[in-house]
């Protein structure tokens, strides 16, 4: 709940309300604790104040539960029992109740509410360009190795220096393969490029295909800026639809660090403000830490600490403390743990070490407390104005104003319908883009080898044509001289015959001319 004076009232405990500081709440937060002990309900809680104040925020809906942020909630025997806690009728003693009043059921209210599908079934879709993910939520996303992680850049550099957009999975698809047929030409330039890792790459492709992944990318791709809107004064809740999602944890996590990565990029510096632009509710924190590289995990660790001077606030949501790398949960400093389980050994050491990071409550042993936390039972630590942490106490949650509990699909379609973003992202449409500039490239160079061949056959016909021209003409003249020679031979015979019957002619004349 709201306050004039820019608190949110989310807890209560012996000794009054506790209140999340305004102006603290972009320095991020931590709610955790074991299944079942009411972190669903803490998310809600300091979401619908959030909204109050006219600050949005974007949440992971896991189970469809949270779609009730989006009706008004109404008086049961659980919360008629409780009211006396948070809003007491007659003051208690020592204790200041001026900020409190009697509760009037008609503070029941939903927030106005936009659902978000990257599936497209239970909300606007929601997408990202090939190029905007970027290499390594990719490759982090394909699970991909250090090695094939290089050769990724590599990709995305060379579509980058030859002017290529990479929008969806078949830009890239076929960006591999012309890099691959390509690799001699690049090597020198990028670096070794193999034939096996660019295959193993194309292999995660189509297994991520096959999982649906590829709905994901193309466009329109999402525009951050739809996430800081209001309503009459209220901040939107964004609420993506995660339950299809969840079966893939690489992509689910995946898709909110790059939708976290978008806001810090996107966003203008502000500095510190009053109130936060945006909330950013990370549930199932875990996964995104899981089976991340060092790398990737500084650069998260980066995005944490510089994304609130953008005027966004980051609140985890996870089982347990010990999920969160030490470096960002030490940026983490609005904390909300509700009871841990320790059966184990390594349970009761994460106990132990949860405890160790509150500021010291004298009047109880905060590690065992943790134990004997109730469902609805935190201990609750905010910053105060000068940001420094408050001393733990042990407090119950307030109990929220919207609905608890999913609407139904006629409820959602509705909210759907009626949403300003209705129709922007419906509809896909395919640019001009890698996939068509290296089909039309290869088209051209089909035509210019088939142009070449046909020219080489010419030139081959002609020559052909010419040696055969110049052997006929070898053998006409190899003919004629045959032909002379035979001629000269016959001339020559018949000259000699003659002249040797000439002779023996006068021969005998003259021989007998002596004797007669």
């Amino acid at each position: 709940m709201f306050t004039e004076d820019k608190q949110f009232y989310i807890a209560h405990c012996d000794n009054g309300p506790l209140y999340l500081v305004g102006k603290m709440a972009n320095r991020h937060g931590l709610i955790c604790g074991a299944t079942g002990t009411g972190k669903t309900v803490t998310l809600q809680v300091l979401a619908e104040s959030f909204s109050q104040a006219g600050v949005p925020c974007f949440m992971a809906d896991m189970k469809g539960d949270l779609s009730g942020i989006s009706q008004s909630g109404q008086m049961s025997g659980f919360i008629e029992k409780r009211l006396p806690e948070f809003f007491p009728v007659e003051p208690v003693e020592g204790e200041d109740t001026s900020h409190l009043s009697t509760f009037n059921p008609q503070l029941f209210h939903g927030c106005p509410t936009r659902f978000f599908d990257v599936y497209g079934e239970q909300g606007h879709p929601l997408r990202a360009t090939i190029s905007e993910m970027g290499p390594q939520l990719l490759s982090r996303l394909l699970g991909l190795n250090e090695t094939q992680t290089g050769i990724m850049n590599i990709v995305f550099k060379i579509a980058d220096d030859r002017g290529l957009l990479l929008i969806d999975m078949k830009d890239l698809r076929l960006m591999l393969d012309y890099v691959a047929k390509n690799a001699k030409e690049f090597t020198t330039t990028y670096g070794t490029i193999t034939s096996v890792s660019v295959g193993a790459i194309q292999r995660a492709l189509l297994a991520l295909e096959a999982e649906g992944a590829d709905q994901f990318f193309g466009e329109p791709s999402f525009n951050v800026y739809d996430f800081l809107q209001t309503e009459q004064g209220l901040g939107i809740m964004n609420v993506l639809a995660a339950d299809k999602l969840m079966l893939n944890p690489k992509l689910y996590s995946t898709f909110l660090l790059w939708l976290l990565s978008e806001l810090y990029t996107q966003l203008p510096e502000v500095g510190d403000l009053e109130l936060p632009k945006l909330i950013f509710f990370f549930d199932e924190a875990h996964m995104l830490f899981k089976d991340t590289s060092k790398a990737l995990v500084d650069k998260i660790e980066q995005v944490i600490r510089l994304v609130r001077s953008k005027g966004v606030g980051v609140y985890f949501v996870t089982q347990s403390p010990d999920d969160i790398p030490e470096a960002i949960a030490g940026q983490l400093g609005n904390r909300v743990l509700h009871g841990l389980r320790a059966y184990t050994p390594k349970e009761q050491k994460a106990v132990k070490a949860a405890a160790q990071t509150f500021r010291t409550n004298p009047n109880f042993n905060t590690e065992v407390a943790i134990l004997e936390l109730g469902t609805g039972e935190a201990l609750v630590s905010f910053l105060d104005a000068k940001g420094a942490p408050n001393i733990v106490e042990r407090a119950k949650i307030l109990f929220p104003l919207s609905q608890i509990g999913a609407i139904s699909d006629e409820q959602r379609e509705t909210i759907i319908r009626q949403s300003r973003l209705y129709g922007q992202y419906e509809k896909t449409f395919d640019r001009e883009s890698a996939y068509e500039m290296l089909v039309e490239e290869q088209k051209q160079a089909e035509k210019r080898a088939q142009k070449e061949a046909e020219e080489e056959e010419k030139r081959k016909a002609k020559e052909a044509k010419e040696k055969e021209k110049a052997k006929s003409s070898k053998s006409s003249s190899k003919k004629k001289s045959t032909g002379r020679k035979a001629i000269e031979k016959t001339i020559n015979t018949t000259a000699t015959t003659f002249g040797r019957q000439l002779g023996k002619s006068i021969f005998r004349g003259l021989l007998g001319g002596i004797f007669k």
